[in-house]
């Protein structure tokens, strides 16, 4: 049985009734099911293919040399990681918005909310700029070593076309996951992956640039993506894109504080597990340690992407669901998603458990690396069952505007628990990376058991009512009123 209501603009909807029997739990899980996958499958794709453009800029510096894939490792997970980072959370706000605003039919305010986070994240990367500039000095005060700090500076200058396309391809892609529209994400990350991989065969083994090359080809396929997804929204998103409009500047401080509280959110999971590069590059024999971890970190990164796009499914579901006033069926889709990933990052487990000696051929030619690898496959494992939950339940968080609070969760536990954790384990008790990995991953777990008992404890019908306020305050009435 389900039960009728009425969406902001008074379309009819249905919501569910509380589920009483194993019956009604199966129809609720499967209807859930094929909406959560009908999004998250695309966006999981795309995800893993524009991953891809970064895990094979790697895999193709590998086969040059150690030195070469330490820098370039080093570059992509601490610099590059620390801008994704903060320019994925600075656009995420829009996932919250444009989400609540899809579900309750003010479809018209998409576009002046994506231009906001366009102007938004450009000033970001003015602001980010530096780090690239004085990259090498900050590895270097970081601890890395001189000969990969002065490589991993180079590179990371030749990365600043990229940061910048980031600005546009954040908020475009949230705009078009609020209305569903992700199997058009799908096909762009696809093309622009098996043009990336041409482009960095053509740079780094025909022409011999080596890892100007591999940048060269980074910068194109990211702007690629860009100019692929703005087409897109201006040729064939009429409803939600208008054209510019100057409504874009208005109301922005109040956009930029919630994009800063997904940007933090957001940072203090991705940089966490940049610190582990950081932290492993102070033991002793640092070229091994370090190639080791970040190929474990890729593959990682992989699984990870799957469950970014899960998480964006997952934010795009509750997001629309709170707009159109559904509690329940926010509720029940969460429980859907959360145990279904779950069962897959299981499943990636015994995956890396069973080829722990062989994944790593992959990456590097070198034997030293590879068994060190192998070494440290059960905690890679252990890592990526812990983060098949944990992006979810971040989505949930950004679905909801539940930024700041778990941007304080995150704080205590990755970096006063975790860190320091890991640290004590890994050089007061040698442990190595072995132990620097493991408090690092308690950490992780804390965070992941405190969000699943906030979810657990939600009351949604009030997550209800306060997105109603949110709309009323940033995009319904008193906006919608102003359109020209």
């Amino acid at each position: 049985m389900e039960t009728p209501l009425l969406t902001a603009n008074g379309d009819d909807v249905t919501d569910y009734e509380p589920v009483k029997s194993l019956k009604e739990a199966r129809s609720v899980f499967w209807k859930e099911t094929v909406k959560l996958w009908k999004i998250g499958l695309p966006v999981a794709c795309a995800t893993v293919c524009n991953y891809g453009v970064n895990s094979l800029t790697g895999i193709f510096v590998g086969h040059i040399g150690e030195l070469q894939l330490s820098a370039v490792s080093i570059s992509l997970s601490v610099i590059g990681a620390f801008s994704f980072g903060f320019m994925l959370g600075m656009g995420s706000a829009l996932e919250t918005l444009c989400g609540q605003a899809f579900g309750a039919g003010q479809v018209h305010m998409l576009g002046v909310y994506m231009q906001r986070s366009w102007i938004i994240l450009w000033v970001s990367c003015m602001c980010l700029l530096p780090i690239y500039l004085l990259a090498t000095p900050i590895l270097k005060i970081l601890g890395q070593a001189d000969e990969i700090a002065d490589a991993a500076g180079k590179f990371t200058l030749m990365m600043i076309p990229q940061l910048f396309s980031l600005a546009v391809n954040f908020p475009t892609q949230k705009f078009l996951q609020a209305q569903s529209k992700v199997n058009v994400i799908a096909w762009i990350g696809f093309g622009a992956l098996i043009i990336h991989c041409g482009l960095l065969w053509l740079f780094i083994f025909v022409f011999q640039w080596g890892t100007t090359g591999a940048a060269a080809a980074f910068d194109i396929t990211s702007w690629l993506i860009v100019i692929a997804q703005v087409a897109y929204v201006m040729g064939w998103c009429k409803e939600g894109w208008s054209g510019f409009s100057w409504l874009a500047f208005k109301d922005l401080w109040g956009f930029v504080k919630l994009s800063l509280a997904s940007a933090i959110m957001l940072c203090l999971e991705i940089w966490y597990m940049m610190c582990i590069l950081i932290v492993t590059g102070h033991l002793s024999n640092a070229v091994i340690a370090v190639d080791s971890l970040s190929i474990c970190m890729n593959l990682n990164g992989w699984e990870g992407m799957v469950f970014i796009g899960i998480n964006a499914a997952i934010s795009v579901r509750v997001s629309n669901e709170l707009g159109k006033g559904r509690p329940l069926a926010a509720k029940y889709s969460v429980y859907t998603t959360v145990f279904q990933s779950f069962l897959i990052g299981l499943f990636f487990m015994v995956v890396i458990l069973i080829t722990k000696n062989y994944f790593a051929v992959i990456f590097t030619s070198s034997k030293n690396v590879q068994e060190a690898v192998s070494n440290l496959a059960f905690l890679l494992g252990i890592t990526m069952v812990l983060n098949s939950v944990q992006p979810v339940i971040s989505g949930v968080a950004i679905g909801g505007g539940w930024q700041a609070t778990v941007a304080y969760i995150n704080l205590g536990c990755y970096y006063v628990f975790g860190l320091p954790f890991g640290c004590i384990l890994g050089y007061l008790l040698n442990l190595g990376v072995k132990g620097i990995w493991s408090g690092m991953i308690s950490g992780t777990a804390l965070q992941t058991f405190l969000l699943c008992v906030i979810v657990f404890k939600t009351n949604w019908n009030k997550e209800v009512e306060e997105t109603t306020e949110r709309m009323k305050r940033w995009g319904g009435g008193k906006i919608g009123d102003d359109r020209t």
